[in-house]
């Protein structure tokens, strides 16, 4: 198929974009500037300057190049300072999420596309309560932390616009396998404690295995919703020192849960302490997906040992 890419050129989409082409896929790759494009030419994709808050921009970049498909993994977290208010460094990736899908949604419908994929989110999403792992059929969290609200909805609307409009919405686990993909500086600064009894889940995915998964969604009919992590929900006690030992770190501190709150708010307690983890079973299982990492535990050492052993 020819396939329209948001965000082709960022830690996803620069590792999804050869895998397409490798599946026969003609790639047109949306960017914002000449570095990214660059690389995009390099990846041996087509690259295409639009700006994905624009509608008229958006229906003409769909329009004039005439996809069979759009994937869209745009997100503006590559310099995002994150702080006490998640919806303050999620604001931008918020109005993609929402404003940025709608455009090109009404786009596909304009050009007659009927294959769309969405990247949304599956770790801290889905209700604090009852068993540890959850799949895509049990309810999200009706009472999101403090200062997350915004960026809850932006996913939640995303989610349902995707699925209405018969695609498919994956919500991915927390990204790694890049050295630059932000992990090693929080460890090394020692940004990442270990909050009161650790308890709560992360779900990981490496960024390979997330871009084959979304190869293979793309050939997947719709509309369906797939969590796309890999076979660990990790507890954040457990996984914490295994990441700061693949990177030759200083294991993480601990911070009783009342300081954790007032140093950086009730949300990170919260994400710390009581989230769920994600089961990839139906996506395993309809997809026919093969993870090259099934687990963080020896996904961390295959990534990181290089980086410990240039610190």
């Amino acid at each position: 198929m020819r396939v329209f890419v948001t965000g082709a050129s960022g830690a996803l989409g620069s590792r999804l974009v050869p895998q397409l082409i490798d599946a026969g896929h003609d790639v047109i790759g949306t960017h914002n500037s000449p570095t990214s494009a660059e690389l995009l030419r390099t990846l041996g994709a087509k690259p295409v300057l639009v700006d994905l808050l624009d509608v008229r921009e958006v229906r003409k970049a769909v329009l004039d190049n005439e996809p069979e498909a759009i994937v869209h993994e745009a997100t503006a977290l590559g310099n995002a300072k994150f702080g006490r208010n998640f919806d303050k460094a999620f604001a931008m990736t918020n109005q993609l999420r929402t404003k940025g899908t709608d455009a090109l949604l009404a786009a596909a419908r304009d050009a007659g596309i009927r294959r769309f994929v969405a990247q949304s989110f599956a770790s801290y999403r889905y209700i604090r309560q009852g068993g540890p792992i959850k799949a895509e059929g049990d309810p999200l969290d009706p009472t999101s932390p403090p200062h997350t609200q915004q960026s809850w909805a932006a996913m939640a609307h995303l989610d349902e616009a995707v699925t209405d409009f018969g695609g498919i919405a994956l919500r991915y686990g927390g990204f790694y396998g890049a050295a630059n993909d932000g992990w090693a500086e929080l460890v090394r600064k020692r940004m990442l404690p270990i909050i009161g009894d650790g308890g709560g889940f992360i779900s990981w995915i490496h960024l390979e295995d997330a871009a084959a998964a979304t190869v293979l969604a793309l050939e997947h009919e719709g509309p369906e919703i797939y969590n796309i992590v890999d076979d660990e929900p990790a507890l954040v006690r457990e996984c914490l020192p295994v990441l700061a030992q693949s990177l030759g770190a200083k294991p993480p501190r601990h911070f009783p849960a009342w300081l954790a709150r007032l140093v950086a708010g009730e949300a990170a307690v919260v994400m710390a302490t009581e989230v769920r983890g994600a089961s990839n079973a139906k996506a395993k299982r309809e997809l026919g997906w093969t993870l090259r990492y099934p687990s963080w535990r020896t996904g961390f050492p295959a990534v990181y040992s290089s980086l410990a052993v240039a610190a």
